[in-house]
């Protein structure tokens, strides 16, 4: 072999070499890049979560259920109407819990149950012909008299506390 066929030979092997180089390295960036694109949209994903879950701890607060549904018929009537609206609302939301912390979630959960429960508490202590209005002024009433009775506030600190901490991480 000449001086000229060993160059030529050694420039291919060169250029091949550096062209498998390249072709790794591309994918490399480009998986990096996926990479980035979708830790950026999980956190997206995830803070939508987090607005959902504080949408639905508004939606279920007590004092706000109250003020969207109108107390009509019986108590028992109006108690049912507003549990079953809670659980409309969780569960039109469940699929949330894939994105936000399990604390988070039971949160969510405890609020729900709790509200539940005060209403079927309160509905229990008016007499049978009590009106929905009836249950709307008991639990108005309770909520008054004492404001940490509902979790909605310790829950919405609980949320907003998880998503900063997620928009911190994001940077």
């Amino acid at each position: 072999m000449d001086n000229t066929t060993i160059i030529i030979l050694a420039v291919v092997i060169i250029v091949s070499v550096f062209g498998a180089y390249l072709l790794v390295y591309r994918k490399d960036i480009k998986g990096l890049k996926k990479e980035e694109t979708k830790a950026g949209y999980d956190k997206s994903l995830q803070l939508q979560a987090y607005e959902r879950l504080v949408i639905l701890a508004e939606r279920i607060s007590l004092r706000n259920l109250i003020g969207r549904v109108s107390p009509t018929g019986t108590a028992l009537a109006y108690q049912a109407a507003l549990v079953d609206t809670i659980r409309q609302e969780y569960d039109y939301n469940l699929s949330q819990q894939l994105y936000v912390s399990s604390q988070a979630w039971q949160a969510v959960s405890s609020l729900k149950e709790q509200n539940i429960f005060i209403l079927h508490q309160l509905s229990g202590l008016l007499p049978r012909e009590a009106t929905g209005a009836d249950l709307a002024k008991k639990v108005l009433e309770l909520l008054d008299s004492d404001p940490k009775t509902s979790l909605h506030t310790v829950v919405l600190e609980a949320l907003k506390f998880d998503a900063g901490k997620l928009l911190k991480n994001k940077n």
